[in-house]
């Protein structure tokens, strides 16, 4: 849990998946799989506080990185979470400086930023001195500005500059609707990977993206992304089931 940010910054090769289901048992199951984060998605579904809550307990207790996927980059949906004791965020919808510095700064201690409690998961349950929380949050908390419009292809150069923002994270599937397309094939897709793909090399920031598996993922790689979220276990539950009852369907 610790060195994530680390090893983002670094430009390892990541790879979590998006938890929909909230439960927090399925989130300890795939912590065991070797994936080497996951991400509750309480943009899309229906994720709650408490719920939230009792996963990054389980998380902390296994030293395991969790984020959460925000449903807005509003400062006390942000401090919930982080209180909760996630190791970062990813914010949806960020097509300007403007939402990137707002988000960056929700996410942090200090003047017009995160509010401090001791009382908090994060700071220790009490247990942990207000100089070791601050700074320990300065090394660990992870945060992924998405782009999901082409106003955020077209700012993230600016976006990838803003100091707290560890990554831009391509939302493949909305950006291409954004373009008004119906797939995730389109030459204006690849256009934005190479566009958000050059900007945080600039500015030494990660590339992350979702793709539904590796061989999507081929597509993608060539622009440098070091992040992958890779499908949900929606997705992985679905496919085992049909390939289940295909193989017995076939004896």
């Amino acid at each position: 849990m610790t060195r994530l940010k680390e090893k983002i910054a670094r430009g390892d090769r990541l790879i979590g998946t998006f938890i929909k289901t909230p439960d927090h048992v399925i989130s300890e199951i795939l912590m065991q799989s070797g994936l080497d984060f996951i991400c509750l998605d309480a943009e899309h579904t229906p994720w709650d506080r408490h719920q939230i809550d009792a996963v990054c307990a389980i998380a902390r207790a296994r030293d395991y990185p969790v984020l959460v996927r925000v449903p807005a980059g509003r400062p006390e949906i942000i401090l919930g979470v982080l209180d909760s004791g996630a190791t970062g965020i990813v914010v949806p919808h960020v097509d300007s400086v403007a939402k990137a510095e707002e988000a960056a700064r929700a996410a942090h201690y200090g003047l017009g930023g995160r509010g401090f409690a001791g009382t908090t998961r994060w700071a220790g349950l009490t247990g942990a001195a207000m100089a070791d929380t601050l700074a320990r949050s300065g090394r660990e908390t992870v945060v992924f500005a998405q782009i999901e419009e082409p106003a955020g292809v077209d700012a993230a150069a600016g976006i990838a500059a803003v100091e707290g923002i560890d990554g831009l994270f391509i939302g493949p599937a909305d950006l291409s609707v954004s373009y008004g397309k119906t797939s995730v094939d389109s030459d204006e897709l690849h256009a934005a990977y190479d566009v958000v793909g050059k900007a945080v090399a600039t500015a030494g920031k990660a590339l992350v993206t979702w793709a539904p598996d590796a061989a999507k993922a081929q597509d993608w790689a060539p622009y440098g992304v070091s992040v992958w979220f890779i499908g949900s276990e929606h997705s992985w539950m679905i496919a085992g089931a049909r390939k289940a009852v295909a193989d017995i369907s076939a004896l």
